[in-house]
C-alpha cells in the first residue's frame, strides 16, 4: 500500500502542475509578458543586441531548420574542444587530462543531442570547468532545442496561409531565460537544502579503516547540474552512479522531487500545444494517450520488481521487500521502478538504480518505453512533436477507413506530410535494429558484452535503442567505452536527433501555408475517447510489431529461462 500511495502522490503533483505550467509556457512562446521579464528582460535584449537578432523577424521552415542545425554544430564543436583540451583549462584541481578523441566525439554529440549517454565516469574524467561550462550549459541549450522545434510545429498547425514559423533565436532565448533557468535555479536551491553538494573544492582524501591506500571523496558543482539534468530531460549525472549517488540524491525527499521533475515539463508541454492551437481539448487528448500507455507499463515494472528472484534461496536471502539487487535500499524497489519508467518514458535517461539488475520484465518496460519513440511524455518538446507525428498518422489511417481526405485541426493532411511522418517513425527503428545487428555480428561489438546470452543481447539492444531515441540510459553490463561503440553510438545519436528534426520542421512548413477547412459532418473529431484509443493503438502496434522479434531474443527469453522450473518459488 505504501508503494501505491508514493506513486499516486508523485503523479498527482505532476497532474496538478500541468495546466498552470502549460499555460505559462504558451505565454512565453506567444510573446506575452511573463513575470521573469522583470528581472531578466534586460538579459534578453542584450543577447539580441550582441547577436544581431531582430525580435520581429521570422523565418520559414528552411531558415528555422538551418538555424537549429547550425546551433547544434556550434555546440558540438565547442564541447569537443572542451573535452579534448580540459587538461589545459582552469578549474581542474584533480588535473584530469583531455578525453580521447573517440570518447570526446561521443560525449560531445551526446550532450548536444539531449541524449547524455556517458561512456565515462564523470567524477573520474571531467574537470569542474568542463562540467560547468560544457555539460551544464549544453543541458540548457539542448533541452531548448527540442522545445523550439515543437513550438514551430505548433505554429504550423495554428497559423494559416503564411510562410513563417517564428524566430528560432528568440524562441531559444525565451525558452532558456523564462522557463528553464528560473525553474532550475529554484530546484537547485531545494536540492542544496537536501544535501546535494555545490562547491569547487579539491577532492577530500581519507584513510580507510583497513589502513591501506588513501581514497578520495569527490566534490563539485553538483546541485546546479542536477537541477537542469532532471528538468531538462538530460539525465547525464555528475557522478558515474547518477541518481543513486548520495551527493546527487541524498534523501527520500530529493528522490521524490527528482522523479516529479522528470515528468513535469514534458507533461505540461502537451497542454501548451492545446493552448497554442486554440483547442485545449487537443492537449488533454495527448496527455490521456500518454497516460494510457504509461500506467500499464509502470504497473508491469512495479509488479516485476516487487517479486523475489526465483533463483534466490528464501532461507538465506529475504526478498520480502522485492528485488533489491542493484538498488539503493533507502529508495526501495517501488521508487526505483517508478524512476526507471519515468526516465525512459521521457528522454531523461537518469537512473537511481542499476537497470541491468532488474528482473527481465522489469527491464523490458524501460526498453519498450524507449522503443515507442519516447512519445509517452518524451523529452522537452521532442515528446510533443513525436506524439503529434503519431496523431497525423492516426488521422491518415482514420481517413482511409472512411474514404475521406484526412484532416487535423482543419488542415488537410496530404502525401507530403505522411511521407515526412513516416521518416520520423522509421529512422529510429532502423537505427536500433541495424545498429544492434552490426554490433552482434562484429567482433568489436561483441567485445563490449560482459554478460553472455540473452542478457548480453539485451544490453546491446538497449544501448542502440537509447542512443537512437536520445534517452541516454543503459544496461550497465556493457562496456561502451571503445572505438566501435563511441563512434557507432555517436553517429546513431546524431541521426536520431537531427534527421528527425528536419522532417518535423518540413511538416510544420507545409502545414503553415495551408488554409483551414470548415468542420463538416464527415470531419473526424480528434479530442474524443475514441480517437485517443485509436492513437494509443497505433503507437503500441507500431512499437510492438517493430521490436517484438528483437525483444523475444532478449528480455522475453531471459524471463522464460529465469522462471523455468522455478514457478513454485515465486
Amino acid at each position: 500500500m505504501h508503494s501505491i500511495i508514493y506513486i499516486t502522490l508523485c503523479l498527482f503533483v505532476v497532474a496538478v502542475a500541468i495546466r498552470p505550467l502549460g499555460v505559462y509556457m504558451a505565454d512565453v512562446y506567444s510573446g506575452k509578458t511573463v513575470w521573469p521579464e522583470k528581472y531578466l528582460g534586460w538579459v534578453e535584449r542584450l543577447i539580441y543586441r550582441i547577436c544581431g537578432v531582430t525580435l520581429a523577424e521570422e523565418v520559414g521552415w528552411r531558415g528555422y531548420t538551418l538555424a537549429v542545425l547550425m546551433f547544434g554544430m556550434f555546440g558540438f564543436l565547442l564541447l569537443f574542444t572542451l573535452f579534448s583540451a580540459q587538461g589545459m583549462l582552469p578549474l581542474n584541481p584533480q588535473h584530469f587530462d583531455g578525453l580521447a578523441p573517440d570518447l570526446a566525439f561521443n560525449a560531445a554529440i551526446s550532450f548536444v543531442t539531449n541524449t547524455n549517454w556517458q561512456s565515462y565516469g564523470g567524477e573520474s574524467s571531467l574537470s569542474y570547468f568542463t562540467q560547468s561550462v560544457g555539460c551544464a550549459v549544453q543541458n540548457f541549450l539542448a533541452a531548448a532545442t527540442g522545445m523550439v522545434v515543437a513550438v514551430a510545429l505548433f505554429r504550423g498547425l495554428a497559423r494559416k496561409q503564411v510562410a513563417t514559423l517564428g524566430n528560432p533565436y528568440v524562441d531559444m532565448t525565451r525558452s532558456v531565460l523564462y522557463i528553464l533557468l528560473p525553474m532550475a535555479l529554484v530546484f537547485a536551491m531545494i536540492l542544496s537544502s537536501q544535501g546535494v553538494i555545490q562547491n569547487y573544492s579539491s577532492y577530500a582524501s581519507f584513510i580507510p579503516l583497513d589502513g591501506k591506500e588513501a581514497m578520495q571523496i569527490p566534490g563539485g558543482p553538483v546541485a546546479s547540474q542536477v537541477a537542469i539534468k532532471m528538468l531538462g530531460s538530460n539525465g547525464g549525472g555528475f557522478f558515474n552512479a547518477n541518481g543513486a549517488y548520495p551527493f546527487e540524491n541524498p534523501t527520500p525527499l530529493s528522490n521524490f522531487l527528482q522523479i516529479i521533475s522528470i515528468l513535469l515539463i514534458p507533461a505540461a508541454f502537451a497542454y501548451t500545444f492545446g493552448v497554442m492551437v486554440g483547442d485545449r481539448r487537443q492537449g488533454w487528448m495527448l496527455i490521456a494517450a500518454m497516460i494510457l500507455v504509461f500506467l500499464p507499463l509502470l504497473a508491469v515494472a512495479e509488479v516485476s520488481e516487487q517479486q523475489a528472484n526465483p533463483r534466490f534461496d528464501a532461507h538465506f536471502i529475504d526478498s520480502s521487500a522485492g528485488n533489491l539487487e542493484g538498488k539503493e535500499v533507502r529508495f526501495g524497489a517501488a521508487s526505483s521502478a517508478l524512476w526507471s519508467a519515468s526516465a525512459t518514458a521521457t528522454s531523461n535517461g537518469s537512473v537511481n538504480s542499476m537497470e541491468d539488475s532488474f528482473m527481465p520484465l522489469g527491464g523490458l518496460v524501460p526498453l519498450l518505453l524507449i522503443q515507442f519513440g519516447e512519445v509517452i511524455f518524451g523529452g522537452l518538446g521532442s515528446g510533443a512533436y513525436g506524439m503529434l507525428i503519431f496523431v497525423l498518422l492516426t488521422v491518415f489511417i482514420g481517413g482511409l477507413m472512411v474514404g475521406r481526405t484526412p484532416e487535423y485541426l482543419g488542415k488537410k493532411i496530404g502525401a507530403f506530410e505522411i511521407k515526412m511522418a513516416s521518416l520520423v517513425i522509421l529512422i529510429p527503428a532502423a537505427l536500433v535494429l541495424v545498429g544492434t545487428a552490426v554490433a552482434v555480428m562484429t567482433e568489436a561489438g561483441r567485445a563490449g558484452i560482459q554478460n553472455p546470452g540473452a542478457q548480453g543481447f539485451s544490453e546491446i539492444l538497449y544501448a542502440f535503442s537509447s542512443a537512437a531515441n536520445n534517452n541516454g540510459s543503459a544496461f550497465a553490463g556493457i562496456n561502451a567505452n571503445s572505438l566501435f561503440y563511441n563512434i557507432a553510438l555517436g553517429l546513431v545519436m546524431f541521426i536520431g536527433r537531427y534527421w528527425l528534426i528536419v522532417p518535423v520542421l518540413a511538416i510544420a512548413g507545409s502545414l503553415v501555408t495551408k488554409n483551414t477547412v470548415p468542420v463538416s459532418a464527415g470531419t473526424m473529431p480528434t479530442h474524443t475517447p475514441l480517437f485517443t484509443f485509436m492513437l494509443v493503438g497505433v503507437i503500441v502496434l507500431i512499437g510492438v510489431l517493430t521490436f517484438v522479434p528483437a525483444l523475444a531474443l532478449g528480455p522475453i527469453v531471459e524471463h522464460l529461462h529465469l522462471f523455468q522450473n522455478f514457478g513454485g518459488n515465486r
